[in-house]
């Protein structure tokens, strides 16, 4: 991949480099990130978008190694203020995760403890990594789901999640989330389980607290509609590995990758009135062997003999726009780094 630029790496609130994430099962290897390679600038947010089994979530969980290790392992580098949090010990991690970068998951159900009360949640990473009375830890818990828009949220401290809709159960994950004012915030497809009208509140949400504290965001989504609402760039992810990056309004205007015109070409607002509504034909690879071809190659109508002799390089196609197919890149062009 070409070498960002020097102030694209200072301005960078997290990098990784060259990170690979595999799983050891009976079945096999299963190779679900190879070699992944990204940036996310202070106050950014950057969207990671993909198909379910595209190395979305697996990538971002292996930033902060929230995966179980084993059967997983996971090599590379990932830098944040200054130090690569592959080579932290487990204390000094915890103390990274939560206070630093904040996680947000997919179910809010699954994330929240049932047997504890919201409360409790919100206030013991303030005690723990900040160090806060129980008596502040409680105040700062109400600022916390005032700013994530519950009502009487003084009221709401001693509730615990099953009472919440799914949606406010959402707002507490974020609330948790952002407890300690982290400068990065992952979020992992946050609004996949919630209905349209919710989902539209939790991306005004973001939007809103983007700008209010200037944290950089990373947004996990299958979404591209989703995407093109709130990112100001947007990374493409297939078989593990990153396909094609951009600016927002670069990569719809003229996208590069015969995957990612696939995903715009599924979106509603591009179907023709009276045509079926385009699919993506096949299925994601199994990845039990790290890519040795185009991992596209199989599903891809443009796919000729140099996609299924090399996987192809992510490198520069255009200022700022970054793919990875070798109709775009002529060899000439070609060349590798981090």
């Amino acid at each position: 991949m070409n070498a960002p630029s020097a102030s694209d790496w200072e301005a960078s609130a997290l990098r990784a480099v060259a990170l690979k994430t595999v799983f050891h099962t009976q079945d096999g290897t299963i190779h679900a990130v190879n070699g992944v390679s990204f940036h996310v600038g202070e106050g950014e947010l950057l969207a990671v978008v993909g198909e379910s089994g595209s190395g979305k979530s697996v990538a971002m969980m292996s930033l902060v190694r929230l995966l179980p290790m084993p059967p997983a392992a996971v090599t590379g580098e990932v830098f944040f203020q200054g130090r690569d949090l592959m080579t932290l010990d487990a204390e000094e991690l915890r103390r990274v995760r939560g206070a630093r970068i904040g996680f947000v998951f997919q179910d809010p159900m699954t994330s929240l403890n049932p047997v504890f009360t919201v409360g409790y949640q919100l206030m013991e990473p303030l005690r723990r990594h900040l160090g806060m009375s129980r008596r502040r830890a409680r105040e700062r818990a109400v600022e916390l789901l005032e700013l994530v828009g519950i009502p009487s949220a003084a009221d709401r401290l001693d509730d615990y999640p099953h009472v919440f809709s799914g949606g406010m159960r959402q707002r507490v994950g974020i609330a948790m989330a952002l407890a300690c004012e982290p400068r990065v915030l992952i979020a992992d497809e946050p609004t996949t389980a919630l209905d349209v009208t919710v989902q539209a509140q939790i991306l005004e949400l973001v939007r809103d607290l983007r700008g209010r504290l200037g944290m950089a965001i990373i947004w996990v989504t299958h979404d591209l509609g989703v995407a093109a609402g709130i990112a100001d760039r947007i990374m493409v992810m297939y078989g593990g590995q990153v396909v094609e990056q951009a600016a927002t309004a670069d990569l719809f205007e003229a996208p590069r990758h015969p995957y990612t015109r696939a995903l715009l070409d599924t979106l509603p607002g591009r179907h023709v009135p009276g045509e079926r509504l385009r699919a993506i034909g096949g299925q994601p690879p199994l990845m039990l062997q790290e890519p040795a071809s185009c991992p596209f190659a199989q599903r891809c109508p443009q796919v000729f003999d140099r996609c299924l002799a090399a996987n192809p390089p992510l490198v520069q196609a255009a200022p700022g726009h970054d793919v990875a197919c070798w109709r775009e890149l002529p060899v000439d062009k070609v060349h590798h780094g981090h």
